[in-house]
C-alpha cells in the first residue's frame, strides 16, 4: 500500500493528513499557532512557525504507520501570504498575510496606475490589500533595507515546499492571484514588474501543481523515517486544492467553502474580465491550464465566531446556532451586514464594516444569532450575482468547510439562494485535495477515479416557497445598505 501526505498551512493552524492509494484518509493531525498583530490591521507571521507546526503534526501523523510506504507529499495553504527570503534562503522579516490591511491607502492609487498599462490593465480589477504585489511594494517603500536584502519571494505553502526540498518555485494559482501575473499568458507580467520597479530575479519559477518540486531532504527523511525517494510536488493554494477534493474541477460545478472567509469557486472555460471575481489559473502538469473563478466574502466563519465567542462569550456554537423549528426562518425583520473586515469582490472596499439593522427591545439573542447567519447567506447571494452566475448554474451548489456542518445554515442558504444546496462530507478539504494531487502525480493513478470513490454528498437542502419569499423581500432591503453606508461615511 502506498501512502500520500497532504499538508495544509492555514491561517491559524497546520493540518496534515495521511491518505492511502485508494483515497481513504488513514490519519490526521494538526497544530495551532498564533499570528502577530503589531498594529490594528497588521497581520504577519514568522514562516518558521508554520514549519514548526508542520513538523510537530507530521511526527504525530506518522505514529503507528510505516513511513517507508509514503510516496509523495503535497502542500497547500493560505493564498497571497508573501514570504521574503535572503541570499541564504532565510526569512528576512515576518511574512505579510493575506488578510493584512496595512496597504489599504495604497491600493486605489496602484489600481489607477495599472489601469493605464496596455497589456496588464486587467490586473487592476484583482489587486487588493493582502496581494503579494502591494505587500512587496509596501516593503520596498517602508522597509527598503529589507527589500534590498530579499533575493526571492515565495507565497504561503511554497515556503514549506522549500523547507522540505531546498527548491524554490510557485504554481499557477499562487502566481495568478499575486497581482504580478499576466493572466492571458500565465507568466509574470513585465509591465507590472517595470511599474513597481522590482528586480526580475526575486520572482520564483512557475510550475504545475503536481509537478515534482524536489525530493525530501536528508534531515527530514531521517527524522521521519522516509524512504530515499519521497517526492514533494509544487502544490497550490487552498481554494484550488479544495476544488480538487470536491470534484469542482473534474465535474465542472460551483463550490462554496464556508470557513474563516466564504469562497465561491466556479470552473470556467475562459476568462471573463467583465464579471466580478478573481480568475485563478490552475495547471496540474504545467502545460494544460484551467480557470477557476473565485469570489470572496471576507468575514463568514469569522463573523459568526466574533458573535458567538466574543459577544456571547461561549464556545458552544452548536447550542447557539441550533433551531428545532426551521419553518419560520426569514420572518425576523433583523438584518446583519457581515462585512466586518471589509470587502474584496463585491465592492472592493477594504474600509467597509458590518452592522445590525432593525433591532428593537423585543429582539432576542436567538434572533441576532440567526441574523448573523442570514447576513452571510445574503452576502453569498449578492456575490453570486456580481459574478454573473444564474440560478441554473448555482443549482446543486456544493458546500464544504466548517460552516457546512450546520444544517440550519444550509437550509437558510438554500432558501436565500433559491437553489438546491448540497452538504459535502468533511473529508473534502484542501489537505485532502492536495494529497489527491500528490497521488495523481504518480504514473498509472487516476485522480478522477479516486474522486468518484471519495466525493460524497451528506444531505441535500431544497428551497422552500414560503421562506424564499421572505428572503426575497429581505434581500431587496439588504442591497440598499451599501449606498446608505457610503453616504453616511462620507458625511
Amino acid at each position: 500500500m502506498k501512502y500520500y501526505i497532504g499538508i495544509d498551512i492555514g491561517t491559524s493552524s497546520a493540518k496534515v493528513i495521511l491518505m492511502d492509494e485508494n483515497g481513504k484518509i488513514t490519519g490526521e493531525a494538526s497544530r495551532e499557532y498564533a499570528i502577530e498583530e503589531p498594529r490594528p490591521g497588521w497581520k504577519q507571521i514568522d514562516p518558521e512557525v508554520w514549519m514548526r507546526g508542520t513538523d510537530e503534526a507530521m511526527e504525530q501523523l506518522l505514529e503507528g504507520c510505516d513511513p517507508q510506504e509514503v510516496e509523495a507529499i503535497g502542500v497547500t495553504g493560505q493564498m497571497h501570504t508573501v514570504v521574503f527570503l535572503d541570499e541564504n534562503g532565510e526569512s528576512i522579516r515576518p511574512a505579510l498575510m493575506w488578510n493584512d490591511t496595512r496597504t489599504k491607502d495604497m491600493v486605489s492609487n496602484l489600481k489607477e496606475k495599472i489601469r493605464r498599462l496596455p497589456e496588464a490593465s486587467h490586473v487592476a480589477s484583482i489587486i487588493s490589500t493582502g496581494s503579494p504585489a502591494v505587500n512587496l511594494l509596501w516593503l520596498k517603500e517602508n522597509e527598503p533595507d529589507s527589500f534590498h536584502k530579499m533575493k526571492k519571494f515565495l507565497i504561503g505553502p511554497d515556503y514549506i515546499v522549500y523547507r522540505l526540498t531546498g527548491t524554490m518555485q510557485t504554481d499557477y494559482c499562487e502566481a495568478s492571484t499575486s497581482s504580478l501575473c499576466d493572466l492571458t499568458t500565465g507568466t509574470w507580467s513585465p509591465e507590472i514588474r517595470h511599474l513597481l520597479d522590482f528586480p526580475e530575479e526575486i520572482y520564483p519559477e512557475i510550475k504545475g501543481t503536481a509537478v515534482t518540486a524536489g525530493m525530501v531532504q536528508e534531515e527530514w527523511r531521517q527524522k521521519y523515517g522516509y524512504g530515499e525517494n519521497v517526492r514533494v510536488i509544487t502544490g497550490t493554494g487552498d481554494n484550488p486544492a479544495a476544488a480538487i477534493a470536491t470534484g469542482c474541477f473534474a465535474r465542472k460545478y460551483p463550490v462554496l467553502s464556508l470557513g474563516t472567509s466564504g469562497v465561491l469557486m466556479v470552473p470556467k472555460s475562459r476568462i471573463d474580465f467583465n464579471a466580478r471575481g478573481k480568475n485563478i489559473l490552475f495547471s496540474m502538469d504545467g502545460k494544460e491550464i484551467s480557470i477557476l473563478v473565485q469570489g470572496v466574502i471576507q468575514s463568514t466563519g469569522s463573523s459568526l465566531g466574533w458573535w458567538v465567542k466574543q459577544i456571547l462569550g461561549t464556545d458552544d456554537f452548536t447550542g447557539e446556532t441550533s433551531q428545532d423549528d426551521i419553518d419560520h426562518l426569514g420572518e425576523s425583520p433583523l438584518i446583519f451586514y457581515p462585512h466586518l473586515t471589509g470587502d474584496k469582490t463585491i465592492y472592493g472596499d477594504p474600509n467597509l464594516r458590518g452592522a445590525f439593522l432593525g433591532m428593537g427591545t423585543d429582539t432576542t439573542r436567538k434572533e441576532m444569532t440567526l441574523a448573523v447567519m442570514e447576513g452571510i447567506c445574503l452576502a453569498a447571494r449578492q456575490l453570486a450575482e456580481v459574478m454573473c452566475l444564474t440560478r441554473e448554474e448555482m443549482d446543486g451548489l456544493k458546500v464544504t468547510g466548517g460552516g457546512s456542518k450546520n444544517e440550519v445554515w444550509m437550509q437558510m442558504l438554500a432558501d436565500v439562494l433559491g437553489v438546491r444546496v448540497q452538504q459535502m462530507e468533511s473529508t473534502a478539504g484542501a489537505g485532502y485535495g492536495i494529497a489527491l494531487a500528490a497521488a495523481g502525480s504518480r504514473d498509472g493513478v487516476s485522480m478522477e477515479r479516486m474522486i468518484d470513490h471519495t466525493v460524497r454528498i451528506r444531505k441535500t437542502f431544497s428551497p422552500r416557497t414560503y421562506n424564499m419569499g421572505l428572503y426575497e423581500k429581505k434581500y431587496k432591503k439588504y442591497q440598499k445598505i451599501y449606498q446608505c453606508y457610503q453616504e453616511m461615511m462620507e458625511e
